[in-house]
């Protein structure tokens, strides 16, 4: 991981960008490390693309200021910052071979021949495409075509490569694989990437760090585990991964921890590693539970300690695993994950089950969410979350 308090590549300054009456960006202020794998996560409309543009220069802050290298480049054309940004479509030149389009950069700058050479040489063996040099871009697939724009992106060494959602265009599972290399020629060339997507799977597997943003808002940053187990926002909760919301009420809290009383029945124990901030609540105050899917034991009998009783909806078999859609005794919908191996036979709609979970798995957040329950059921709010 880079040490960003002593390596800095890109530093936003209170940014702000703004059209007309409406507010883009709102107050970005981070700074991105020399080798890291940044990522932009949210939702379309959440100012994660007019942030990558103002980095690359092809927006101006309305107020604020970018800094690349420590410099202050708000005002500097695209062609004079060294930065370079990969898109949706790659933009080959369909009449050059790869060889030629990795050499485009370098002979541009009138390097010599040799060392454009050299530079392609090197690029090719990276993105694993040397055996393919002579080829036209339309005699490659689309994965491989990727990794030729990486590569004529990355030849003339940047000080860091944005990508605008460059995997959208390519199927799950070449998707999928290419998350896997583009963080493997990430880590051979050391150069700073910053990746803009609105898919989890992506940010997590792919960054070291992860700003997640909406409506013009950087709501959190930090690694994906921190993102994923301690989200610092009913939003950040609900949008990465899949989560279960269940509105509660503060029964006690103290510096140890305390009891929450879900609305719909229940009490709920919670330690004190496991809130959002280092508030402590009064007794009446509105929270929310947060319990992960895959946290969630299912069971016929009652077990001891916390546990809620559930009639199981549907079951979706997805080969590693079992998804359970439940609803729990007020109707308040959640979903539950279990081995796919798992001989459960209970399993079927309209059995009765029961809930239960480590100590450490329940996560308060401050406020009530705007749906209660699971977040991936409700297909109203996901397409307002995206």
């Amino acid at each position: 991981m880079v040490d960003n308090s002593t390596s800095q590549v890109i530093h936003l300054d209170h940014v702000r960008k703004q059209y007309g009456s409406f507010t883009a960006v709102e107050d970005a202020n981070f700074t991105i490390g020399r080798g890291e794998f940044f990522a932009m996560l949210g939702p379309s409309g959440c100012g994660k693309t007019t942030t990558l543009k103002m980095i690359a220069g092809f927006e101006q802050p309305t107020s604020g200021s970018v800094f690349l290298e420590g410099v202050d480049v708000s005002t500097v054309p695209p062609y004079k910052r060294n930065v370079n940004t990969v898109f949706q479509q790659y933009a080959l030149f369909p009449h050059m071979s790869v060889a030629d389009n990795i050499a485009f950069g370098p002979r541009s700058k009138k390097l010599s021949e040799s060392e454009v050479k050299k530079r392609v040489g090197d690029m090719l063996d990276v993105v694993r495409l040397a055996e393919f040099a002579d080829r036209r871009p339309s005699q490659l697939s689309g994965g491989q075509q990727q990794r030729v724009a990486l590569a004529r992106a990355l030849v003339n060494y940047p000080s860091a490569l944005l990508l605008d959602e460059p995997l959208a265009a390519l199927d799950l599972k070449l998707r999928e694989a290419m998350q896997i290399e583009l963080k493997r020629i990430q880590r051979e060339v050391e150069i700073t990437f910053v990746f803009v997507t609105h898919d989890q799977g992506e940010a997590l597997t792919m960054s070291d760090r992860i700003a997640v943003m909406s409506q013009g808002v950087v709501e959190q940053i930090g690694t994906p585990v921190d993102i994923y187990k301690k989200p610092e926002s009913l939003f950040v909760a609900g949008f990465i991964g899949s989560a279960n919301l269940l509105p509660s009420t503060v029964s006690q809290f103290d510096a140890a921890g305390g009891t929450v009383v879900l609305n719909g029945g229940g009490t709920v124990t919670v330690g004190r590693d496991n809130v959002a901030s280092d508030v402590t609540w009064a007794t009446g105050e509105e929270v929310t539970i947060m319990l992960r899917p895959e946290h969630l034991h299912v069971t016929v009998e009652r077990p001891a300690g916390d546990a809620l009783q559930a009639e199981v909806t549907d079951v979706v078999f997805q080969g590693s695993a079992v998804r359970l859609v439940l609803q729990l005794d007020n109707g308040t919908e959640v979903t539950a994950i279990v081995g796919g191996d798992a001989d459960l036979p209970f399993l079927r709609p309209g059995a009765a089950v029961w809930l239960s979970w480590l100590a450490t798995s329940p996560y308060v957040l401050d406020g009530w969410p705007d749906l209660a329950g699971a977040t991936t059921t409700n297909l109203e709010s996901i397409e307002a979350a995206l």
